[in-house]
């Protein structure tokens, strides 16, 4: 069977490598504009955050595949790896995208950008072509708004336990 308690703990280090693919992507953009054209940043900073991001993820199955769990267990971890890689992969991209609209300046200028959108389109094309017809634009936006959703809610599984201890004990009730 599957150890539920190991795959919960993958996923909650699943969530802290979104959260610090996107922060980190951010923060190093936010410090590269002083210096150069955000587009130029982007350029630069959106390949690493993207290999780191997959790095992260590859660990963590290499280590999940040499742990003592059971085949089930590591056969899920790589089916969640699997399905989850895009939407990890999102993290760094979708910072850029939010500096890019921070600073009212198009993403699609970035060619790093474009090249990530044409390798997941390259992927995603021919299911979504033979599942939902030639809609690929509107699977292309359900792909952003998924990836986005699991990233929020992979990143609020993570940080919800402390928020949770930064605003303190539950009051406690008298008999």
């Amino acid at each position: 069977m599957f150890n539920i308690g190991f795959l919960k703990t993958r996923l909650g280090q699943y969530g802290a490598l979104w959260v610090a693919a996107f922060v980190l992507t951010g923060a190093a953009i936010g410090v590269g504009v002083f210096f150069d054209d955000l587009i130029f940043i982007i350029d630069k900073v959106l390949p690493v955050g993207l290999g780191l991001a997959a790095l992260g993820l590859g660990v963590g199955v290499v280590v999940s595949l040499m742990s003592k769990e059971t085949l089930g267990t590591k056969l899920v971890i790589v089916m969640l790896a699997v399905v989850l890689a895009m939407p990890l992969l999102w993290g760094p991209v979708s910072a850029a995208v939010v500096a890019a609209f921070l600073a009212d300046r198009s993403i699609e200028y970035s060619q790093v950008y474009a090249a990530f959108q044409i390798r997941i389109s390259e992927i995603l094309y021919p299911v979504t072509q033979a599942v939902f017809g030639t809609t690929f634009q509107t699977v292309w936006t359900l792909f952003q708004g998924a990836a986005t959703v699991v990233g929020f809610f992979s990143a609020l599984s993570t940080l919800w336990p402390r928020i949770r201890r930064l605003l303190g004990p539950e009051p406690v009730q008298e008999a």
